[in-house]
């Protein structure tokens, strides 16, 4: 999402308006409470197993990616079950949040799990940061953040923490963080550059950026069409290239090939409802030089 208009000193930060109206609103609050809270029980019950640690990294989707068919993200969904992960209800979704998941285990964390890691634009009730926790991540204070212009007052669910936040001009000290998940956002109006050049301030050397977003080697005609505010925007193959581009220009090399053919995808297994749009969605992940 777009940055808030800056706001006078000692006022609070101008919230967005939540997306869909109060009633959805409401829909995703109930959603969101009864994630965390499964994922408090799950981990009290998996600590008192001796468990919670022994939970394998995902493998079924790999850091950089386009999502083929339908087949494809009914195998992600497939392995999120296996491991014990709650999934999103948005079923294709779970295969961009398990490359994401995949990518911060295997690239951003020592085994260790105390990789800082920020979810930028961030939804509550998004698998990404409850992933990560129940793979131990978040133990160490505010090592687990999610940011949105949406959020107003600083909510902790789990150890995780939600707060207003601008994903161009985020406020954390250079080189802050070891990941930065990045879902489903940048579609929605962000000034690419300024999102690109905070990510790349904000991550440590050798740290990883993950970004999801609607993709086709073919973009459907999107005229007229809006959704939270801005008009639908679907990347294409020269858009994915310049974002890469954009990305080496600040330091941020993309682990793993994007070819034509990778590009390439045999079925358009997304159907956004909403717009009455079929796609798909790209998997892209850096890591800073």
């Amino acid at each position: 999402m777009a940055r808030t208009p800056p706001h006078p000193a000692g006022r609070e930060p101008q919230v967005a308006a939540p997306p869909g109206g109060a009633a959805l609103a409401a829909a995703k609050r109930i959603a969101e409470r009864v994630l965390w809270g499964r994922v408090a029980a799950q981990r009290r019950l998996e600590a008192g197993k001796g468990v919670g640690g022994g939970r394998p990294a995902p493998t079924a989707v790999p850091p950089t990616a386009v999502l083929q068919d339908t087949a494809t993200w009914r195998a992600a969904v497939a392995e999120a079950k296996r491991l014990r992960l709650p999934l999103h209800r948005d079923l294709p979704k779970n295969w961009d949040a398990l490359g994401a998941v995949g990518a911060v285990l295997s690239l951003a964390d020592d085994g260790s799990r105390t990789a800082k890691v920020m979810d930028a634009g961030s939804a509550r009730y998004s698998p990404v940061l409850p992933w990560l926790r129940l793979y131990g991540l978040g133990s160490l204070p505010g090592s687990l953040l999610g940011i949105n212009l949406e959020f107003g007052r600083v909510v902790t669910r789990d150890g995780v923490v939600f707060r207003h936040g601008d994903v161009t001009d985020t406020g954390l000290p250079d080189a802050h963080l070891d990941a930065i998940t990045c879902m489903s956002v940048i579609e929605h109006g962000v000034p690419l550059e300024a999102f690109v050049r905070e990510s790349a301030r904000i991550l440590r050397p050798g740290g990883v950026l993950v970004v999801s977003t609607d993709y086709d080697e073919s973009p459907p005609d999107t005229t007229g069409k809006q959704i939270y505010g801005s008009p639908v925007h679907i990347f294409s193959p020269s858009e994915v290239g310049e974002l890469v581009t954009l990305a080496d220009r600040y330091e941020l090399d993309l682990v793993g090939e994007l070819d034509d053919a990778a590009l390439r995808h045999p079925e358009r297994p997304v159907h956004w409802k909403r717009v009455d749009l079929d796609y798909t969605f790209i998997l892209l992940t850096f890591r800073k030089r």
